[in-house]
């Protein structure tokens, strides 16, 4: 089953489920996905983005090839705006801030992504505090750029890696949570047909 936060004649929006892979994978056992789910439901449903297979939250379909061509324009333009909130362990640098490490493939060790300042693509990432406690730290965290696992290297770089995360975090704080402390939390776009600023929000699950 897959949770429906809105939808219309043009689009769909969805709250993906940790652990579900966004778009189908290679083999017979990574068949099941947030695709194939809204596709037994919408045939015609179009991928606009992706999330890591281990993320929770808003994920955004097209119900027609229009909207999936402005929709996906819109992120190619960074037209859209992003807000994620994690769990992250270890001291917080400042309430709030920005980091700009450029990032790129670690090829031998796919599908992780490394720190290049040589070759690596810029990637800015901004984050609030919003509380701290001695079992992790609540972030706010706003992606402007969209590479994979910005926020995940990005948190692990300046030393507050995120709670759960198996492929970065060290083992002690990887196995703190049985789920990655990443949400996808709020996406705002321009409905493709109609023109007006749409807001969609799913529910904290940490």
């Amino acid at each position: 089953m897959i949770e429906i936060l809105f939808e219309d004649d043009q689009l769909l929006v969805v709250n993906k489920p940790p652990g579900v892979l966004s778009v189908p994978g290679r083999g017979p056992d990574k068949q099941d996905s947030v695709q194939t789910r809204c596709a037994s439901l919408y045939p015609q449903a179009l991928v606009i983005h992706r999330l890591d297979c281990a993320t929770s939250g808003v994920m955004l379909f097209a119900k027609t090839k229009a909207a999936q061509s402005e929709l996906s324009r819109q992120f190619r333009d960074r037209e859209t705006e992003k807000e994620y909130h994690a769990v992250t362990y270890g001291d917080c640098p400042a309430a709030e801030g920005e980091i700009d490490f450029p990032l790129i493939t670690d090829w031998p060790n796919r599908p992780r992504q490394k720190i290049c300042y040589q070759t690596g693509k810029p990637s800015l990432t901004r984050y609030q505090l919003l509380k701290h406690s001695t079992s992790g730290n609540c972030l706010r965290l706003t992606p402007v750029t969209g590479r994979s696992h910005q926020l995940r290297v990005h948190m692990m770089a300046i030393g507050m890696p995120i709670v759960g995360d198996t492929l970065y975090a060290p083992a002690h704080i990887a196995q703190m949570s049985p789920r990655l402390m990443l949400h996808a939390y709020r996406l705002s776009f321009t409905h493709p047909r109609q023109g007006q600023r749409i807001r969609m929000e799913a529910p904290l699950p940490f």
